[in-house]
């Protein structure tokens, strides 16, 4: 180690595109502060390889403060790597040491299709989200204030524990059947809870796991390696509500 920081090793995974093979590459970093990010330690390594005059490494980040899900990097084996409770971009490089030689992979799976490098593809959310992660509403001038709807203080909380959600895809990631039920469980848990959602709850349960189904995740075996993972803390209680909701939509549907 030296005065100015840790010197770190770097196997990255490279990769063109979804067609492309891919490989993992071998980088060296110097002089890291402990009090960098993560994705400062990756704008780094890419301004050694741009002045190298080599391609950067692909990654994908946005607001850099745990809030949009965007920052998705697979690191020495764990999502969002070693720290609990952050995404990827709130990981300090103080979780690590000097010598250390740190893995970085993207999400792996069907449904999430590699982009370039560490960037993938997860509108897969987005098409779930479509299928029913809403509630419609006359806007014709006579909403009502949602502060003038009784709601119970715990449905309240729960719904807005599940609505704590980012979409980042974690779950996916570090579950073995690469299973998206703890995404949709909690914004299918976020609005079952409310008055507003109660409406369309059959139909939404329905046609949010029909597309989840779609696009290719796997199954749920309730290992809970998803809630250990999950940035936001996420409940597999989310999970359980989701199934009560779904055979139930199931048994009175008219589908």
């Amino acid at each position: 180690m030296t005065e100015n920081g840790m010197n770190l090793t770097l196997k990255v995974w490279r990769q063109k595109s979804d067609k492309d093979k891919g490989q993992i590459e071998t980088y060296q970093v110097k002089d890291i502060s402990e009090h960098m990010s993560f994705l400062e330690m990756m704008d780094t390594m890419n301004e050694q390889l741009i002045t190298d005059g080599k391609e950067p490494v692909a990654f994908d980040h946005d607001c850099r403060e745990g809030i949009c899900g965007s920052c998705s990097l697979f690191i020495n084996g764990e999502a969002h790597g070693p720290d609990r409770g952050v995404t990827t971009c709130q990981l300090h490089m103080r979780k690590f040491k000097d010598g250390d030689t740190i893995y970085i992979e993207p999400w792996r799976s069907k449904a999430f299709p590699v982009i370039k490098d560490l960037v993938v593809d997860r509108t897969g959310f987005d098409r779930i989200m479509n299928a029913g992660g809403f509630i419609s509403v006359n806007t014709s001038g006579n909403t009502q204030d949602a502060n003038s709807i009784p709601i119970p203080k715990d449905d309240a909380d729960h719904a807005f524990d599940a609505a704590t959600c980012i979409g980042c895809g974690a779950c996916v990631a570090t579950c073995k059947n690469a299973s998206a039920m703890l995404f949709v469980s909690a914004k299918v848990s976020q609005l079952a809870l409310l008055p507003q959602g109660k409406i369309e709850a059959k139909d939404r349960v329905l046609n949010m796991v029909e597309q989840m189904d779609a696009e290719g995740f796997g199954s749920c075996t309730n290992t809970g390696a998803c809630e250990v993972e999950c940035p936001k803390g996420i409940s597999l209680d989310n999970i359980a509500r989701m199934n009560r909701e779904f055979m139930s939509a199931s048994i009175t549907s008219d589908k």
